[in-house]
């Protein structure tokens, strides 16, 4: 979750549907699939949607009745009311539909994801609920007044806690003025923020100082800049505020170039003619993934995107697309054998995120050993920054079938972004080591927490980490190249040169070691 910017030749745009958080992607102008994924502007957007749903002694397209508690449960049942450890939600389970709330200490709105059981109750009582627009999710019971809630396209998972009742509060039409809407804004961010300390940022001063500001009297469009005002000195490309037409910000760190067609059509001619005369390229996910033999027994892979691989935009759809690619790169004769690969390049240089588990599932060919991707915890107490829920960790196991684990580049820069960014996480605690080489990526690791202002406007936010195993986390500076090469300079897109692609070249070239 996240989520969500994402691809180039590659990302492509952040889906409309709520979907609770996660794939992380950059929204943008929509031709070709390819192309698609690097329009991505500079913020990864993955939703933490919510969907709530009444008790079962409400009606079943009603939200329960004030100080009306859930039915009492069965043995691990999951009728009722839940609250999360951190992400600031309530989940309702009643008959077959799920719904969420997202709370602060001020505001209960409805989100706007609804789930819809699929099928009987699975092993252990599991139960499964399909998503409109969004991916699967499954609950399922650890003791009566336990549960865990994963999303289909999320690593990790959320604690679910049972609570007596919906708070009265959730029943109540919220109001729409300046005021609330700020509070509300405001508050979302005090209680689910988790990088106030590193931005050296004092929330509770930005509030003292815009706060005042605000008046009944105050129109959308200066609520709008004052709202926009508080968050762009943060840099963050996880925030983002949409307001209707005319009124939408997307956080960046300073410095980003933000894609454009024409800048796109020159990296396409700067890499091909890095590749060389004669190349050829494979493409799957209309361009999204690449793959090309390079002479000396090196191969190039390139990947736009992590999400979005075919018209029906689904999980799935996407894992179906990414083995059939995968399955076609990575065969035994390149594995293994006398004309085995000597040297992979990957580029990710124009990666807008998507999906974690997809990168995970490419990390999986890269390896002939399991060992720890990272570790992701979300912000868990609405007063202390520093407090999260449980380390979640993510493993990388071998894929069961041919495999590479020969010497790797990986070629990086400030639009590897978001679900890019936790895939070169993942990559680190590989043998051999990759060889990072390019410019420092984006630092957006966490899913986005996705919210509705009581007037209707979206706006989103990180509330994770994502922590190397010893604990470091590379949000706000991005993870930096082991080697630093000038990626897509003006002068070298004009001159049709990609240095950062010839030094990986060289060093995979300049290293050779036979295969085992």
């Amino acid at each position: 979750m996240a989520t969500h910017p994402h691809q180039h030749s590659h990302p492509h745009p952040h889906r409309p549907g709520p979907t609770w958080t996660t794939t992380r992607r950059i929204t943008r102008p929509r031709p070709s699939r390819a192309t698609l994924a690097a329009l991505t502007t500079v913020t990864a957007l993955t939703t933490l949607t919510a969907a709530c749903t009444p008790p079962a002694s409400a009606h079943p397209d009603q939200p329960g009745r004030p100080g009306h508690s859930a039915r009492p449960p069965t043995s691990a049942s999951l009728e009722g009311v839940w609250r999360t450890d951190g992400y600031g939600s309530l989940v309702t389970i009643g008959g077959r539909q799920l719904r969420t709330y997202e709370t602060t200490a001020v505001s209960c709105l409805p989100g706007s994801v609804r789930g819809v059981r699929t099928g009987p109750p699975g092993a252990g009582g599991r139960a499964d609920f399909a998503v409109p627009d969004g991916a699967r999710i499954t609950v399922v019971p650890r003791g009566d007044d336990a549960a865990r809630l994963s999303i289909q396209d999320n690593v990790g998972h959320r604690t679910l806690h049972r609570i007596a009742e919906l708070p009265a509060r959730c029943h109540q039409r919220p109001a729409k003025d300046p005021r609330t809407v700020f509070d509300v804004f405001w508050r979302t961010y005090a209680e689910n923020y988790p990088f106030f300390a590193a931005k050296k940022t004092d929330w509770s001063a930005v509030r003292d100082r815009y706060r005042p500001r605000v008046t009944a009297r105050t129109t959308d469009d200066e609520l709008f800049a004052i709202l926009r005002e508080m968050i762009a000195p943060l840099h963050d490309g996880h925030t983002r505020l949409s307001a209707g037409p005319g009124r939408v910000y997307a956080g960046a760190r300073p410095g980003t170039t933000v894609p454009t067609p024409a800048f796109l059509k020159q990296v396409d001619a700067a890499i091909a003619a890095g590749l060389g005369p004669g190349v050829t390229r494979q493409q799957w996910a209309d361009g999204a993934l690449s793959y090309a033999d390079l002479p000396g027994r090196l191969g190039y892979l390139r990947i736009t995107s992590f999400h979005g691989y075919t018209d029906r935009e689904d999980h799935d759809s996407d894992v179906a697309e990414l083995d059939r690619a995968l399955d076609a790169v990575f065969t035994k004769a390149r594995t293994s054998g006398p004309k085995a690969l000597r040297g992979l390049v990957v580029d990710l240089r124009l990666n807008g995120g998507g999906s974690d588990r997809l990168g995970l599932r490419v990390a999986a060919r890269l390896t002939g050993r399991s060992y720890l991707a990272y570790r992701k915890h979300a912000r868990n107490d609405p007063a202390d920054a520093r407090k999260f829920t449980p380390d979640q960790p993510a493993r990388i196991r071998p894929h069961d079938g041919p495999r590479y684990t020969g010497p790797l580049a990986l070629l990086t820069g400030p639009l590897t972004i978001s679900a890019g960014e936790t895939f070169t996480q993942s990559l680190l605690g590989r043998t051999p080591a990759p060889a990072r080489i390019g410019e420092n990526t984006q630092g957006v690791f966490s899913d986005t927490l996705d919210r509705t202002l009581p007037n209707g406007w979206k706006f989103a936010l990180p509330n994770e980490e994502f922590l190397t195993a010893d604990g470091r986390t590379f949000d706000g500076t991005g993870i930096p190249p082991t080697v630093r090469t000038p990626v897509f300079a003006p002068a070298d897109l004009a001159s049709r040169r990609d240095p950062a692609l010839a030094r990986a070249r060289a060093l995979l070239s300049a290293d050779r070691p036979e295969r085992p």
